[in-house]
């Protein structure tokens, strides 16, 4: 692997634990989800979304508590989809601001991230959550105000993350070679279109996520690290 000029990185399995999305976030919003839009539903930045789900379900007159409902599911599955993620990251902001909780993140990687943003290297952040939940969950970490270290944030309003597509649009956008970014994810089909794309990349496999070690041909031939402090520049 030769140096990166640009570290890109994923959140969740990467910086942070698996396990405090789905058992802390996840369950907050589902349950704030009523009150949020009965409160906030006529808002212009909440009714885009939420008239973006009736489309999505082929009801573009349903009540609100149908949207509602089918919001929750797509919680349930785990669906990426954008209206959920911005509208998940505006009950996220009442949640961190309120200390209600703070991010996870693994004990090394404030450390890390500060130590590559020291030398010079720019960091960005590509994740699933929208880029308001990405910046809140910065803000808010365990490690504090992290939000200085990066330089800009994609979501899936640039595409899909197991797109290659996606990753070209990015390394457009930050201006820079697409040889030149280095994408760290715990998500091998991620990785694999990165590289289809031509990033290099870093398969980031944490035990307490992964307690089955993914070595060989699991890695697809991604360049293995357990840890942020194993990752050699």
């Amino acid at each position: 692997m030769s140096r990166p000029r640009v570290i890109l990185t994923d959140i969740e399995g990467t910086t942070s634990s698996i396990s405090f999305v789905k058992n802390v976030l996840f369950p907050y919003a589902r349950t704030a989800l009523p009150g949020f839009v009965r409160s906030h539903g006529q808002e212009p930045q909440v009714r885009r979304w939420l008239d973006a789900v009736a489309t999505e379900i082929a009801a573009s007159a349903c009540d609100d508590a149908v949207i509602v409902e089918t919001l929750q599911g797509w919680i349930d599955q785990d669906r990426k989809h954008t209206a959920l993620k911005a509208l998940q990251g505006m009950i996220w902001d009442a949640g961190y601001r309120n200390g209600d909780y703070t991010a996870h993140l693994y004990p090394e990687v404030a450390a890390a991230l500060g130590g590559w943003h020291a030398a010079g290297i720019p960091l960005y952040v590509y994740s699933s959550g929208s880029v308001a939940a990405q910046k809140l969950f910065f803000a808010y970490s365990d490690a504090g105000d992290l939000t200085g270290l990066f330089s800009g944030h994609f979501d899936t309003e640039v595409g899909g993350k197991r797109e290659a597509p996606s990753y070209t649009r990015i390394a457009a956008a930050i201006k820079q070679a697409p040889r030149d970014i280095l994408f760290l994810s715990d998500v091998v089909e991620e990785l694999d279109a990165a590289r289809d794309a031509g990033l290099q990349t870093v398969l980031i496999d944490r035990l307490p996520d992964y307690p089955m070690p993914r070595t060989g041909e699991a890695t697809h031939g991604h360049t293995r690290a357990e840890n942020f402090e194993q990752i050699t520049l």
